[in-house]
């Protein structure tokens, strides 16, 4: 059922947000230089590799820390624009279709990351990986957290990488498809500012 559900809403979403996106191709490729798509290795169910697929935020051919913060030089400003309205995610749709997301679950980690998770947190490889995640609704403001961090990377890999994973796991466990929907209702709210579930207790700690 909740693959059915799954290329149900993807299938969908491509077919009638069609133009919508091409329109953004466009944009993106006549504001900057470089390929409209970036795509990124990430671990999926299993811990199986597979391609990520973004529009394009970050200017072309630019180098990094994998964690992005409020700020970022490399982000244009239309991949400002992008990212404030997740428009940017829009294309992991076809990650949903072809079966490497769900709909909902927790969002996938990068490669470099994996090496840090404990036993307990590789159960989150257990489940499909997902296009909306709880730990979204509870750290809304990842980049913006991260900018007075010196060491941001760190910080995100011993202090915010495993809050985030505590938070999916929990969910998984007592996961239900009204609570997916629900979910799905908030991450829509979210997107408008309205923020219900955010850690309001959480406080960067030096590392």
């Amino acid at each position: 059922m909740k693959r059915l559900f799954d290329v149900f809403f993807s299938a969908i979403g491509l077919t009638l947000l069609a133009v919508p996106l091409a329109l953004v191709a466009v944009a993106i490729k006549c504001s900057s230089r470089g390929p409209v798509l970036y795509r990124q290795r990430r671990i999926g169910r299993g811990g199986q590799p597979f391609w990520l697929y973004k529009f394009r935020t970050m200017r072309h051919g630019g180098r990094g820390s994998l964690i992005t913060v409020e700020g970022d030089q490399r982000i244009t400003g239309l991949g400002r624009v992008l990212r404030r309205w997740k428009v940017d995610e829009l294309p992991q749709l076809w990650n949903v279709l072809r079966g490497e997301l769900s709909v909902v679950g927790p969002r996938p980690e990068v490669e470099q990351f994996l090496g840090y998770y404990t036993p307990e947190q590789r159960r989150l490889l257990e489940h499909t990986p997902g296009l909306a995640s709880l730990s979204q609704l509870v750290y809304p403001h990842e980049a913006e957290m991260l900018r007075n961090c010196s060491r941001p990377e760190e910080f995100y890999i011993q202090q915010l990488m495993p809050r985030k994973i505590e938070v999916d796991l929990e969910y998984e466990d007592r996961r239900t498809l009204w609570s997916d929907m629900r979910l799905l209702a908030e991450i829509g709210l979210l997107i408008l500012g309205k923020s219900f579930r955010r850690d309001r207790n959480f406080r960067i700690t030096s590392v």
